[in-house]
């Protein structure tokens, strides 16, 4: 592994935990921190594997499909947090 791997590997293992431990009210919200924590590492240790994905969905690299992927979980943050507000 290379330093950079180390080191998003610790920094999404820290944001997995803070956020269960913020967000730990739902069955939901543990499984969406789940497999946010298993997709990043994944991907974090296998970068090739996100340009063979994006490719057989459409997306030109692998690096555009995680920041759609990211955009549709923060609007999913979002809006939880929105609801919980109202």
């Amino acid at each position: 592994m290379t330093v950079i791997q180390i080191f998003l590997t610790t920094g999404i293992t820290v944001i997995a935990i803070y956020m269960y431990l913020r967000l730990r009210s739902t069955l939901l919200d543990v499984i969406l921190i789940l497999l946010f924590l298993v997709a990043g590492i994944f991907f974090v240790i296998f970068p090739d594997t996100t340009n063979d994905i994006a490719h057989w969905v459409g997306v030109s690299r692998g690096a555009d499909l995680l920041f759609y992927s990211s955009i549709l979980f923060l609007l999913c943050l979002i809006l939880k947090l929105y609801s919980r507000l109202r």
